[in-house]
């Protein structure tokens, strides 16, 4: 089974995803990561953002090292990832790799669960559960705030508040797998749920169907 959960920043996607691939075994892949790892490559060999060929061709040479460096859940990386990721060819060097992490699972697991912006309309449209989380923008600026404040991060709420609304404007403005739910997704709002909450709604849809659209 592939489990697509979609969702713009400080939704809930990542924890929510660790956790439904835990507690059913499956594989998980944060597609963030992937980006974010690019856009470390690109700030580390001091290429232009917007340069999008040389931009891909960065990614494309994304290896497990790349996701395994710490630095690439930096604010600074993330923003910059959000830069490179509107380039269609940064998208098209990435898209190989996620779709082959779900056709092949490691380990032999026997699902996957995928997240990211995209993977239930674009990567894995064919998925048997999409899953498309969100909440007020306040609610995201002030959990990414509570989660740059626990690193010593020396940032406001303004100042959070003013990148998340910047971020969701290129992820659903961007030409090419824009930020939109799929037509069949799972809309999943946690405004105001708890993380708790929010995770076993996740896994009944996932494993009853509650919620099927």
């Amino acid at each position: 089974m592939i489990v697509a959960v979609d969702g713009p920043a400080a939704a809930g996607k990542g924890t929510i995803a660790r956790r439904l691939a835990e507690e059913l075994g499956y594989a998980h892949l944060d597609t963030g990561a992937l980006y974010r790892a690019a856009a470390l490559r690109v700030l580390d060999a001091g290429i232009d953002p917007d340069d999008a060929a040389a931009a891909a061709a960065a990614a494309a040479g994304i290896t497990q090292t790349d996701l395994a460096d710490p630095r690439i859940r930096d604010d600074h990386t993330a923003k910059m990832a959000s830069r490179v990721s509107v380039h269609p060819q940064v998208r098209a060097a990435l898209l190989d790799h996620q779709r082959n992490f779900a056709a092949h699972p490691p380990g032999g697991a026997k699902g996957v669960v995928i997240e990211g912006r995209d993977i239930g309309t674009v990567v894995c449209p064919q998925a048997e559960r999409k899953i498309f989380l969100d909440a007020s923008i306040e609610i995201r600026a002030e959990r990414r705030f509570q989660e740059l404040r626990g690193r010593d991060a020396k940032v406001t709420r303004e100042e959070v508040l003013k990148d998340i609304r910047k971020r969701d404007e290129a992820d659903r403005s961007r030409a090419v797998s824009p930020l939109v739910p799929a037509p069949d997704a799972y809309l999943l709002d946690t405004s105001n749920l708890d993380i708790d909450s929010a995770s076993a709604a996740a896994k009944a849809y996932v494993l009853g169907g509650v919620g099927l659209p």
